[in-house]
């Protein structure tokens, strides 16, 4: 959705902001934050580039169990599916669905503002369930470029056929690993978040989306809580 690419964007540009203006440092320092910005920047790039995309990704997560960011354009909508439950974001409707003894339940309320993009917030459901989300990575690759103490490697890896880079994290406030394919799709992540360990890996990337992936989950109980038109 046009509207994420400006978030992502802006994420970036405020972590090059706050690393090369910070008072006094020395010449080692102003290198080491100008490297951490251009680290955070590319990637964050590379998601934001993504979401102007059709495609759909499969994710192994700990436990042998599966989840999927689907997403396409003209109109632009988004379907994050994980064990138990899945998120669709469309110009009809911001829909939440969970299951619960083998029925699922959505909740329809209403779609974002034209041009504007769900908040982080949206996804804490999916996040608490094991699907970390572009936005999620985002947020926690800009709090470690912010950390002076934070100790930030990249590497190379190849995942599910796929080149991806990868920026490995040491910090107080958690350890954790990204990998960002070529094409901008979140290759993997490990690592705490929000006190919980969390372990994903792309399984198969696909340029194209199957149109049901929208689609409620079937005989799903639905309840409609969007303003009246």
């Amino acid at each position: 959705m046009p509207a994420a690419s400006t978030t992502l964007r802006m994420l970036a540009v405020s972590v090059i902001a706050s690393l090369t203006v910070t008072g006094c440092q020395t010449l080692d320092d102003a290198g080491r934050a100008i490297g951490r910005a251009d680290l955070v920047n590319d990637m964050a790039a590379r998601l934001d580039r993504a979401l102007e995309l059709t495609y759909s990704a499969d994710y192994q997560l700990a436990g042998g169990q599966t989840a999927t960011i689907a997403q396409a354009q003209e109109p632009a909508r988004s379907a994050y599916t994980w064990p138990g439950g899945k998120l669709t974001v469309t110009p009809e409707a911001t829909t939440r669905c969970e299951t619960a003894a083998g029925r699922a339940t959505c909740t329809l309320e209403a779609p974002p503002a034209p041009n504007a993009k769900p908040t982080v917030t949206m996804f804490a459901e999916a996040k608490q369930r094991g699907l970390v989300t572009p936005p999620i990575v985002v947020g926690l690759l800009t709090a470690a470029a912010l950390d002076p103490d934070a100790v930030i490697a990249q590497s190379d890896t190849t995942l599910a056929g796929h080149h991806a880079t990868c920026i490995e994290v040491d910090r107080s406030a958690g350890d954790f690993t990204a990998c960002v394919t070529t094409e901008g799709a979140l290759g993997s992540f490990t690592g705490k978040v929000d006190g919980s360990q969390v372990e994903l890996a792309l399984s198969r990337y696909r340029a194209t989306v199957d149109g049901t992936a929208f689609d409620l989950p079937p005989d799903a109980g639905v309840v409609d809580r969007r303003p009246a038109s």
